[in-house]
């Protein structure tokens, strides 16, 4: 399932940059329980966010699906 992959990536990009989920929604001004659901597979994300997410983690759209 894409969502599930999806997450998982995020979930990835945001241990490596050694934030905890609070720090990096805050970051990217998304609530904490929204990112959660998001890293866990359990939400459809819009483009919106997807391209927020992208930005917070300072890469492209493409680096950010790379290895899906």
């Amino acid at each position: 399932m894409i969502t599930k992959r999806f997450g998982e990536r995020i979930r990835e990009l945001r241990k490596q940059s050694s934030m905890s989920q609070e720090k990096f929604a805050l970051h990217i001004s998304m609530d904490r329980t929204y990112l959660a659901s998001v890293e866990s597979g359990k939400r459809n994300i819009s483009l919106e966010n997807i391209c927020k997410i992208a930005n917070g983690f300072g890469i492209t759209l493409e680096e950010l699906f790379q290895g899906m």
